[in-house]
């Protein structure tokens, strides 16, 4: 196959290469014997790494991240053509007519305003097409891959599309503290149960949900600044000969207030 080197190059050229890479004689060795499988994990990464990117507000990193999800996306296409299933251009239509059948307000001049009443036209119509004529349906389609928090806060939301009544903060709250008493009363016997903590979290992830928050997002923000914090107190502790398996309770402390003035300012 003829390639012509361009100073400007197109996504047909993208299929081109691609298609070039993995010809088992002439295409390069590494990329010739990948499958959905082998590269499965490159997938997730490379859609880390773009986040990444947005969170940094690097538009450059941006640019070449999105550029390596777009790879993973070319090399499943390529996988399946091969395969004689479908090709790039299948995927870029069928996402096409999704969008054209999901926004009946836009191509369709169907009277739609407000957001909450356009997501909740996208569900409806997504849940006609994928065929998800029950609450369970739609819970059973959530991808179990997904990170946990992520997994249960859909969950979460899903049931409550399905109109079923979901625990008031104060009732989440209520159990909360029933669920932290009796995890006292077993911590005092030397052992705590992973229902009760799986329980914990889960009810946790259900009050952010409710309060219109991510809890996959405040969880990452929390872990973030815990790190920062934690920079400056074994810096604080190093500058004073302080070593962590001979601190003391109130030494501990009051190196961490420090540490998160510090981080503060």
């Amino acid at each position: 196959m003829e390639f012509k080197k361009k100073d400007f190059y197109t996504i047909e050229d993208m299929l081109q290469i691609m298609e070039m890479l993995r010809d088992p004689v002439t295409g390069c060795e590494w990329d010739s014997i990948q499958t959905h499988e082998s590269i499965r994990q490159n997938f997730i990464e490379e859609t880390y790494e773009a986040v990444d990117a947005i969170d940094k507000k690097d538009v450059q990193l941006l640019q070449e991240e999105l550029g390596d999800v777009l790879l993973q996306v070319l090399y499943h296409a390529q996988f399946k053509k091969e395969e004689g299933v479908f090709d790039f251009h299948d995927v870029v239509n069928a996402l096409a007519q999704k969008l054209v059948l999901r926004h009946p307000h836009v191509f369709k001049d169907e009277d739609i305003h407000g957001v909450d009443n356009i997501l909740h036209k996208w569900e409806e119509i997504k849940n006609e097409s994928h065929g998800h004529t029950t609450v369970s349906r739609t819970l059973n389609a959530v991808p179990k891959s997904f990170p946990a928090l992520m997994y249960a806060q859909k969950v979460q939301k899903r049931v409550q599309a399905g109109k079923l009544p979901v625990p008031s903060q104060k009732q989440e709250i209520a159990a909360v503290r029933r669920l932290l008493d009796k995890m006292e009363q077993d911590a005092g016997s030397g052992a705590l149960h992973e229902n009760d903590l799986s329980e914990l979290l889960f009810r946790a992830v259900n009050m952010t949900r409710t309060n219109k928050m991510d809890a996959e997002e405040i969880l990452a923000k929390k872990s973030r600044n815990f790190v920062k914090i934690f920079n400056i107190f074994e810096d604080l502790a190093l500058q004073k000969d302080i070593r962590f398996d001979t601190i003391d309770t109130a030494t501990l402390k009051e190196l961490w207030i420090q540490a998160e003035a510090a981080c503060k300012k």
